[in-house]
Order: C-alpha cells, then sequence, then structure tokens
C-alpha cells in the first residue's frame, strides 16, 4: 500500500511531481530508494537544473493605484505550495506588481515583441538616425544599440528592478530562484489604465 505520506516525503526529496513519485513508488513496491534511483533514471529527480523544472503552483496577486486608475494583475508561478506562501515569495509577487505599475512593460520578453513591431521600430530609428547626420555605414550599429534599449524599456524581464536599479527583473528572479531553491516564473501579467485600452502580456 502507497500512501499519501510516502509519496509526499518522496516528492519533497525530488522535487518530482506528485504522479511520478507515486508511479515510482509503485513501480519499486514501496522501496523508497529503488523509487528515487527510478526517478533519477527517468531524469525527473532535483538533479535537473531549476530553471527546466515545472513551476505549476503559485499565485495571481493583484495591486491598484491612483484611487483606483491603475491596476495591475500578474501571474508567478513556482513549485510548490509551500514555497508560494513563504513570505519571500509574496514580497517578490508584490514588488513585480508595484513594478508594473510604475513602468508599464508592455511585453514579458523579447522573444514576445512582434516581429513586425521590430520592423517598425527599426525603421523609425534607422531614419532618425539618418536625420541626426550619422554615416551610413554606422547606421545598423547604431539601430542595432537602440533596438537593445527598446528591449530594456519595454520588457519587463531586462527592465532595471524600481527597487534597485542595478539589477533588472530578470536579476531580481534569479536571486530568490537561488534563494528559495525552485524555479519561479512569472508566467503573465495585464496592466489596466482607467480610459485608456489594456496592455499586457498574454502566455
Amino acid at each position: 500500500m502507497i500512501s499519501a505520506a510516502m509519496v509526499k516525503e518522496l516528492r519533497e526529496a525530488t522535487g518530482a511531481g506528485m504522479m511520478d513519485c507515486k508511479n515510482a513508488l509503485v513501480e519499486a513496491n514501496g522501496d523508497k530508494e529503488k523509487a528515487l534511483t527510478i526517478l533519477r533514471e527517468k531524469g525527473l529527480a532535483k538533479a535537473a537544473k531549476k530553471a527546466s523544472r515545472v513551476a505549476s503552483s503559485g499565485v495571481v496577486d493583484s495591486y491598484i493605484h491612483m484611487g483606483g486608475k491603475v491596476g495591475v494583475l500578474v501571474e508567478v508561478n513556482c513549485e510548490t505550495d509551500f514555497v508560494a506562501k513563504t513570505a519571500d515569495f509574496q514580497e517578490l509577487v508584490r514588488d513585480i506588481c508595484l513594478h508594473i505599475t510604475a513602468t508599464n512593460p508592455l511585453y514579458l520578453k523579447r522573444e514576445d515583441v512582434p516581429e513586425d513591431v521590430i520592423e517598425k521600430e527599426k525603421d523609425i530609428l534607422r531614419k532618425q538616425a539618418l536625420r541626426e547626420g550619422k554615416p551610413e555605414k554606422v547606421v545598423e550599429k547604431i539601430v542595432s544599440g537602440r533596438i537593445e534599449k527598446f528591449y530594456k524599456e519595454n520588457c519587463l524581464l531586462e527592465q532595471p528592478f524600481i527597487k534597485d536599479e542595478d539589477k533588472t527583473i530578470s536579476d531580481l528572479l534569479n536571486e530568490k530562484i537561488a534563494k528559495l531553491g525552485e524555479n519561479i516564473v512569472i508566467r503573465r501579467f495585464v496592466r489596466f489604465q482607467l480610459g485608456e485600452e489594456a496592455e499586457g502580456n498574454q502566455a
């Protein structure tokens, strides 16, 4: 008989999913050490890089600012309910809400920016550089540098964190991943401003 306590103990030891742990224990006839070996062989144990692990727990949080004129909804995922309930994780989610309220990012990461938006931006930047009298041979290099700035201004993960501009939101996430020992992912966000069209990221 495989008990829920046995499954929970194996999950805590490996970071693998509940069903994976239960199946491994069944296959190992309840032998924990054998079940650990089975999970490692299947690549489901904690040895894998944290970033590759599934983050399916977490919270959806909200923040309303300026007397109800700006509001943010964000979903941040981690691997377990245990971490989702910690003060560190809750503080991280609140900080992300406040940051989005203040900076109004349009995208979560640079890969989310549509190609046509980038091409339009490059065209504008190219014309700007030529109007500034920049030599044509260096215009592309200038455009490339300014596109990087566009990403830093508009992509949440690349923006400097409002409470410490020496680190980006991505750096902040990595710090919490190292501290809490679980993969943490900003899944999606949306920012509403009264009287304006809603802007945000949908994953």
